[in-house]
């Protein structure tokens, strides 16, 4: 059965005179290589593409084919740059474009509306970035570990997104375009968090810190001539170093009880001092008023008196009878009298007189 399986496979390479390393009738096409070609275009040309007009005519064609092979597409995301020689020459926008074939001129198509992202402080399980959401992040402390203004070490996880703004110096004017980006972001981001305290960083002044960490990015960068643009600088996990890190929440603890008592202060003095206030201006103005009132009185009793005193000089004697009557009618006015008349002859000298002022209370009631 071996031996009959053996001659089979024999005669299938030997057989037909067909084995690669054998003689067959084809030898000549893989000698050359342009007899196929020929048979084609001589279907096409007169005389079936003999002599030198049938070279002629092949050469004609690969050089039109050769002509056409610089036709080249630029899609809407990406920007086309030229070449000559290796050379910078041109950039071209979207569309169809065309350009001198190679090897005189080459175009590149860099894509420069995609968001690429850089991670500095972690890596996933495959790598840096977030390939697999699912699985859990390693975190790399000697790129996340800084150091605050006030000597204090804060464990920075954060990532950056970046475009290609311009393709030309993109391609040629740095070398390694993500190591730069790397290591451009992570020295901005020790140098912002080198002139900042601590608590800043971690509770209000991340956004801000965000902003100063992009804007001197793209200052390094765009003094580079990267022709790369910063979107955004995203700060992943802001936290103390895991050695200490319940130890700082405590404290952030305590700081917090003293910050609420700090404003529950604050609120009842904000409430009890204007009411002080407001109770210092009442008495004021009362007092005021009272002055103004009893200086009124003083002065009226005074400019009375005046008058008064004028009257008497000019007739003593009625002024002084008129003084006593008004004198006793402000002191008996009030009061429950009977009137003697000393004067009277042949009875008690009791004075009848009709109590107007006792009618009137009664009215009243």
């Amino acid at each position: 059965m071996k031996q009959k399986i053996i001659n089979e496979n024999n005669n299938g390479w030997n057989g037909n005179n067909q084995n690669p390393w054998g003689q067959n009738n084809n030898r000549q096409d893989f000698e050359n290589p342009f007899n196929g070609l020929q048979k084609i275009i001589s279907k096409f040309l007169p005389g079936g593409g003999k002599g030198w007009k049938g070279l002629l005519a092949v050469l004609l064609i690969l050089l039109g084919l050769w002509s056409l092979s610089g036709i080249y597409r630029v899609n809407a995301d990406e920007q086309g740059v030229v070449l000559r020689f290796g050379k910078f020459t041109s950039q071209t926008g979207p569309g169809l474009h065309y350009h001198l074939p190679f090897p005189i001129e080459t175009a590149l198509t860099p894509k420069v509306t995609t968001v690429n992202r850089i991670d500095i402080g972690m890596r996933g399980p495959s790598g840096s970035g977030f390939s697999n959401p699912s699985r859990s992040l390693r975190d790399v402390p000697e790129e996340s570990l800084m150091l605050t203004g006030d000597e204090n070490i804060v464990d920075i996880d954060f990532s950056v997104f970046w475009v290609i703004k311009d393709a030309s110096s993109f391609l040629f004017k740095i070398q390694y375009p993500e190591r730069t980006i790397k290591a451009v972001s992570e020295s901005a981001m020790r140098e912002i968090v080198g002139n900042s305290d601590i608590q800043p960083i971690l509770t209000g002044a991340r956004q801000r810190t965000e902003n100063d960490v992009r804007s001197l990015m793209q200052s390094t960068l765009d003094s580079y001539g990267s022709g790369i643009e910063i979107r955004e600088v995203k700060m992943q996990k802001v936290d103390p170093p895991s050695a200490v890190i319940d130890a700082f929440r405590d404290v952030q603890a305590a700081r917090a009880d003293q910050e609420r008592a700090r404003n529950e202060a604050n609120a009842y003095s904000n409430k009890i001092v204007p009411e002080a206030q407001g109770e210092a201006s009442k008495i004021l103005r009362e007092s005021e008023a009272y002055q103004s009132q009893t200086v009124a009185e003083a002065e009226g009793q005074a400019t009375r008196f005046v008058s008064i005193y004028s009257e008497y000089i000019q007739a003593k004697d009625v002024t002084r009878q008129r003084m006593f009557l008004e004198t006793m009618e402000k002191v008996f006015g009030s009061m429950n009298k009977i009137i003697v008349d000393s004067d009277s002859v042949g009875g008690q000298g009791v004075v009848p007189y009709l109590p107007l002022n006792e009618i009137n209370k009664k009215g009243k009631r």
